[in-house]
């Protein structure tokens, strides 16, 4: 059967997921195939949604807690991590029914470790629908890991070694990180500080921690900017950070702040490193050709993942405090030697070339 729609099954917690799932849709749209994304968690119904997000929140906030509980449950599929994997899929089931009913999709793409389990349930009674979990987490845990699913796809052999600890006969494939096309659209360094304001010859440094705006940006970007530095500030969607990094921006002229904003490939191009946290904003600004310095702000899995990203390369780690920032950004700054190169365009056609691979059909539209 040739692939006509795609169902992505999502989360909010954080934006790396429906980032993820975009970049997908796009890959698959010049093959005539229509695609949804859908949120997992208002399928748990409000009350178990708002805890849920809640809890994983405060988690965050308590990095030996989290840590516990990644590497007790979810890593080592422990009991408390199987029982809220199989809870997740029984409450999240009829809706799931319900959308895939609505729009008869031929794909269903979890990119979200909630949706995975359940994708897996609905293919016992629709054998046809072809099922894909795409993780770029660098380490899979088990509720990514269903027996059944049709082909897994991940962005290092570290996350396809993860998957088969599980599974040692899954279908694993390594294709390309996946990157919005705005991220190879960017304009050029004197274009993007031209747009801004920032001077030409100013040494600029973009910071962002995801979303949620983890971790202490305003007192980072007063440091960074104490060193005559140009600061581009992004606060996400933390109203609180936003109006601290306000503050800053008012006693410095060199701080431009920014809140949830879709010009991410314009504050990369215009910066000489990139300050973030592990995750989706990694590739991109691989995709770009910034090195970063890389916030320690994100337990369990996102540890993980920053290990992977130092072994990746044009990278550097730092404590989350203005000393350690401003240490690894006048580091990298000094290296006069290094020269920024794009990353590679072509993940989208690897991914294409994976899901045919595996039987899925798809033809240009």
């Amino acid at each position: 059967m040739t692939v006509r729609r795609a169902l992505f099954l999502s989360g909010t917690l954080g934006a790396g997921h429906d980032t993820l799932a975009e970049a997908c849709a796009a890959a698959l749209a010049p093959y005539g195939v229509e695609s949804r994304i859908v949120d997992c968690l208002p399928m748990l119904g409000g009350g178990p949604s708002a805890v849920g997000n809640w809890v994983f929140r405060r988690l965050l906030a308590l990095t030996p807690v989290y840590d516990g509980f990644h590497f007790s449950q979810l890593r080592g599929n422990g009991a408390v991590g199987r029982l809220m994997d199989r809870t997740a899929v029984k409450v999240m089931f009829p809706r799931l029914v319900e959308e895939v009913d609505g729009f008869r999709p031929d794909l269903l793409v979890s990119v979200f470790a909630t949706g995975a389990s359940a994708a897996v349930h609905l293919k016992e009674d629709r054998p046809d629908l072809a099922t894909v979990v795409f993780m770029t987490d660098s380490f899979a845990y088990g509720m990514w890991a269903h027996e059944g699913t049709d082909l897994f796809l991940v962005t290092s052999e570290l996350a396809a070694a993860s998957i088969r600890s599980y599974h040692p006969d899954a279908r694993v494939a390594v294709v390309e990180a996946p990157v919005r096309p705005g991220f190879y659209r960017a304009p050029s360094q004197a274009d993007a500080r031209a747009t801004l304001g920032v001077p030409p010859d100013a040494r600029c440094i973009l910071i962002m921690s995801g979303a949620w705006g983890i971790g202490p940006l305003d007192d980072v970007a007063r440091a960074l900017a104490d060193e005559g530095w140009w600061v581009l500030a992004v606060s996400g969607t933390n109203a609180r950070l936003g109006a601290r990094l306000a503050t800053v921006a008012r006693q410095y002229r060199s701080v431009i702040t920014f809140g949830f904003t879709d010009r991410i490939p314009e504050l990369m191009a215009a910066s000489d490193v990139v300050l973030t946290s592990s995750g989706d904003t990694c590739r991109e600004a691989r995709a770009i050709g910034r090195r970063m310095v890389l916030l320690d702000v994100v337990p369990g899995h996102g540890r993980e993942n920053l290990m992977h990203e130092l072994e990746l390369g044009d990278a550097a780690v730092c404590l989350p405090t203005p000393a350690s920032v401003v240490g690894n950004v006048r580091r990298l700054l000094s290296d006069r030697e290094w020269a920024p190169s794009q990353g590679a365009t072509g993940w989208g056609e690897g991914f294409v070339d994976e899901l045919v691979a595996a039987g899925i059909e798809l033809r240009r539209g």
